[in-house]
């Protein structure tokens, strides 16, 4: 075993050792305001400290244990059925209540798309086989829209099969990771890009690059062009419009924060911060009440506090010859552990939900409300987790 090797291990020991909040310990380890990826975030006075002290996801139901792997994204269609969810091998597949069925594809080209036992093990053929995320169905039609990580937008048919390609580029740039959409009441798509240098296989660099080519999109069903709305962002993943459509959230996620784009009104064509957020986001999702559900893979902690401060000790750590799945624990300080915040569209915290020790839920994807209870995917995990609303108690 190579020094490298060893010296990886032992960061990731330390990483998970010392995987502490640091806003909730300034007084032990004396840390200046966190610094995610060069950039300086506001006093951590304003990073919301709450917790979820009952640890409520643990009240959790898990579903579909090793039926499915790696469900990003979760939707029903507009009669109530599923869910419907695209999983590590390329497939979109629709729970009919008892069985999972094959809906929909994103590659013809299947020949190279055959069952693995992990996530990261799809990654080598992903490119090939399709890696569908964010999914929405549009009401009106059936028809169900797809933020595909390597073949850009994409739509299928309320019949299902292989899916349509809407956009693979804009303003003459490719798309490089398509990672999540939203549809208003005009049909018009808006989409996350959330790279200009970096496939989804290689998520990790772009985690620790702190790239900043990322983009926000909107598709126009009727001329069918792309434009861009949002330029240089970090890590752009999860986007969902307001209630009323008067504006759009976006999820930054190396910066841990919602960013608010206005649609309509005096301030339309311009955005703002939302939220700082007390971890890194990844989708997040409108309830029926107007309000966001955000899904966080992990807290803020030591760990990424360590590598977002000093960018060359990150850039080393991302050389080290381990697997990509260890230099993400080593990014986020140990194992995730579940947790999701909802926030108001004055952008209030009203609630948090945590499994703090991830023994029921982990690296959350994303929060699906549905029928009084909330449904909870992960791009990591063999399962969905149901969250029963009418259990929580604080």
């Amino acid at each position: 075993m190579g020094l490298k090797t060893v010296l990886g291990w032992i960061l990731l020991a330390l990483a998970i050792y010392c995987g502490l909040d640091p806003f909730n310990h300034s007084a032990i380890y004396g840390f200046p305001n966190f610094v995610s990826l060069e950039v300086k975030l506001p006093d951590s006075s304003i990073i919301p400290a709450n917790e979820d002290p009952q640890n409520l996801l643990q009240n959790s139901d898990v579903k579909f244990v090793g039926q499915i792997q790696g469900p990003e994204s979760l939707a029903f269609d507009p009669l109530g059925r599923g869910p419907y969810t695209g999983i590590a091998d390329g497939r979109i597949v629709f729970w009919d209540g008892h069985n999972w069925t094959d809906f929909a594809f994103t590659s013809a080209n299947r020949s190279e798309c055959d069952p693995q036992p992990s996530p990261l093990a799809y990654m080598k053929n992903e490119h090939i086989c399709g890696r569908p995320l964010g999914l929405r169905f549009d009401k009106k039609t059936g028809d169900l829209y797809i933020a595909d990580a390597y073949f850009g937008l994409m739509k299928v048919g309320p019949e299902g099969g292989v899916a349509t390609s809407l956009a693979t580029e804009a303003g003459g740039v490719p798309l490089i990771f398509t990672n999540d959409l939203d549809i208003d009441a005009e049909g018009n798509v808006y989409f996350t890009d959330s790279s200009a240098q970096y496939q989804r296989r290689n998520f990790m660099q772009l985690a620790f690059s702190g790239e900043d080519g990322g983009r926000v999109l909107k598709y126009d069903p009727v001329t069918k062009q792309t434009t861009v709305l949002l330029n240089n962002i970090q890590f752009p993943n999860g986007i969902t419009l307001s209630k009323d459509g008067s504006f759009f959230l976006v999820c930054e996620g190396s910066l841990g924060r919602l960013r608010r784009y206005w649609l309509k009104g005096e301030k339309a064509g311009t955005s703002e911060v939302f939220a700082i957020l007390p971890g890194f986001p990844d989708n997040i999702r409108t309830n029926k009440d107007g309000d966001f559900w955000v899904a966080l893979h992990c807290r803020r902690n030591l760990a990424n506090y360590v590598l977002a401060t000093w960018p060359k000790f990150r850039d080393f750590v991302l050389r080290l010859p381990i697997k990509a799945k260890y230099q993400f624990l080593i990014f986020i300080g140990g194992w995730p552990h579940g947790a999701i915040l909802k926030y108001s569209p004055e952008g209030e915290l009203l609630q948090i939900l945590e499994d703090r020790p991830g023994k029921v839920v982990k690296a959350v994807s994303e929060v699906e409300e549905h029928d009084g209870r909330l449904w909870i995917g992960s791009v990591l995990m063999p399962f969905v987790a149901v969250y029963d609303l009418g259990s929580t108690t604080s």
